[in-house]
């Protein structure tokens, strides 16, 4: 028969009371006596590091205080950006204001507007603000769709294996510099457009059934949306390499906020008897269609603020033309371009004063986006209509 062993229980031993010197904040009030090395023994590591390291009041307030200072720094530097382009700009406001950003003058030889002449001291931006816009809206048009499909894909069809992979990719996109997009539209992005995409549509939006058809909308024709020359360069190159940049940041803000919408939600609908489809468009998007505005609008504010992309690509010449195939020019790019060039204090003053508009244009969409995600994740109940 065999032997049934019996473990031992060992129970730690626990001081009858705890030493008058612990607890009290002075370590020297431990003592150095027998029962002082017993109590010493029984305490914990974090216990005895916090008895050595005597009061800590003074360092609680230091540490707050330097990360006050910290936090506020961040005030600090976006007053004093502001502060400085106001100043800057004082001298082109002063003799351009408001008409700054809608005039032009005309050409007595051409007939033709001129919004931009350094040597005859003409400053106006409207080219820049139209240029800025339209790349920034055509690349909503494209990256919105395909960022919202890679965000469904992710939070409900995406199989386990293959989400982290997948996400890892799609914001490693985000990480790239934008000098190495700009190379790659040179290279890849313009002789694919001129070659193989533009024809194409050229093709539809110039054929003569479409032009006698749709003629009367002004989107068709030799002056109509893809009229003009095929250079590959111009405004379609300028908002496909932004789609490229701010898909990554419309994708992942739209699945954080898909994410926050309760998984009761999406059974509560799938057991009324809906398909996945419809789970998704009643369940996820309607509740977390205010995020997904505040993540677009988010990605807005970064295609307005691009600028070396851009300025590889979008053929960096002041006009207003409304085929996408024209070349182009944006705010960030005629700051990049022509600031080291800038050879009086007017020509300096026109580019500070563009510079200001853009502070201003992309603190507001920012702002703007940071609210509807906080609405979405913080302040609005999910709910199933």
């Amino acid at each position: 028969m065999s032997e049934i062993r019996i473990p031992k229980l060992e129970v730690a031993a626990t001081p009858q009371s705890e030493p008058s010197g612990v607890g009290s904040g002075n370590p020297a009030s431990v003592g150095t006596g027998p029962e002082a090395v017993r109590a010493s023994t029984s305490i914990s590591e974090v216990r005895r590091f916090l008895l050595a390291r005597g009061n800590s009041a003074f360092a609680d307030r230091l540490f707050g205080g330097t990360m006050m200072a910290c936090a506020m720094s961040i005030f600090g530097i976006v007053l004093l950006i502001a502060t400085e382009l106001v100043m800057r700009s004082q001298l082109s406001w002063h003799k351009f204001g408001f008409a700054f950003f809608y005039k032009f003058n005309v050409d007595p030889d051409t007939h033709l507007p001129v919004f931009w002449d350094p040597v005859s001291g003409t400053f106006y931006a409207l080219p820049f603000l139209y240029g800025t816009l339209v790349s920034s809206l055509l690349a909503l048009l494209i990256a919105v769709p395909l960022a919202i499909g890679v965000a469904i894909f992710l939070t409900e069809m995406c199989p386990k294996f293959l989400r982290g992979p997948l996400g890892f990719v799609t914001e490693l996109l985000a990480a790239i510099p934008s000098v190495v997009y700009g190379l790659w539209a040179v290279f890849v992005l313009v002789p694919l457009l001129r070659e193989h995409v533009n024809p194409v549509f050229i093709a539809i939006f110039n054929n003569s059934v479409v032009v006698k058809l749709f003629g009367w909308t002004g989107i068709v024709g030799d002056k109509g949306f893809f009229g003009g020359s095929n250079y590959g360069l111009g405004m379609m190159a300028a908002g496909v390499i932004l789609a490229v940049m701010i898909l990554p940041i419309i994708s992942s803000l739209t699945r954080e906020v898909m994410n926050a919408v309760p998984n009761s939600q999406r059974e509560a609908v799938l057991a009324l008897g809906a398909t996945r489809w419809e789970m998704i468009r009643t369940g996820v998007l309607r509740n977390a269609r205010i995020g997904i505005v505040g993540s677009v609008i988010l990605g807005l504010g970064r295609a307005l603020g691009e600028t070396m992309a851009v300025a590889m690509v979008i053929g960096n010449r002041p006009e207003i033309s409304k085929s996408l195939l024209s070349l182009g020019y944006s705010m960030a790019s005629v700051i990049a371009n022509e600031f080291s060039e800038a050879s009086d204090n007017l020509y300096l003053s026109a580019l500070i004063e563009i510079g200001l508009a853009l502070f201003i244009v992309t603190i507001i969409v920012n702002a703007l986006a940071r609210v509807l995600v906080w609405a979405v994740t913080r302040g609005t109940p999910a709910r199933v209509q």
